[in-house]
């Protein structure tokens, strides 16, 4: 099954695509251009995929639909091998770094493989246009990554305020902080 799995690029491709959109269905032409692959190579790795039975099929309105099927054996896990592996490339961590100063930058949603508002939480002062840039170049989910960025004074207000989103946000367990420069005022939130 290991074998089936992990042999080619595609399939690592749709994997990811299928495991960090769990309850998304994809047709064959919106895959090969979502992945930028031959439609061919897309067709014959959706069928591996199929036969070992991570995915399912159905067609709709003449088209043939894929989905992720939730029940295979080893889904869970799969989905923590990409989730991991997304996470482990501290790549996109350093270039969000460097599109300002950042004084938080909290990790949600796709990064953690769980339904969020938002995927990314900036705090600081950032450069918006090239931080969506950077942020449509480097969706490995082959999905919009959504952020919401504001100033350490907004924040500290939205705290202040017991804003519902910020406090569920910062305080999630799966969420990952990637840079915490607020340790101390955030400190405060958690009692």
């Amino acid at each position: 099954m290991l074998k089936a799995l992990f042999s080619s690029k595609t399939r690592i491709k749709l994997l990811t695509t299928f495991l960090l959109n769990p309850d998304e269905e994809y047709f064959i032409r919106e895959l090969t251009r979502k992945l930028d692959e031959q439609i061919n190579s897309i067709r014959r790795e959706l069928d591996n995929l199929k036969k070992i039975g991570l995915l399912k099929s159905r067609v709709r309105n003449r088209k043939k639909y894929y989905c992720l099927n939730k029940d295979f054996v080893i889904f869970n896990e799969l989905r923590d091998i990409i989730l991991k592996a997304m996470n482990t490339d501290g790549d996109l961590i350093r270039q969000i770094s460097k599109v300002g100063e950042i004084d938080l930058l909290v990790l949600s949603g796709v990064f953690v493989g769980k339904d969020s508002e938002v995927d990314l939480l900036i705090v600081g002062d950032i450069d918006k246009e090239k931080l969506q840039k950077l942020l449509a170049e480097s969706s490995k989910s082959g999905k919009d990554l959504k952020f919401t960025s504001m100033n350490k004074k907004d924040l500290l207000y939205r705290l202040e305020m017991k804003d519902r989103f910020i406090r569920n946000l910062i305080l999630d367990d799966k969420a990952i902080v990637a840079i915490n420069k607020m340790k101390k005022e955030l400190e405060k939130i958690r009692y």
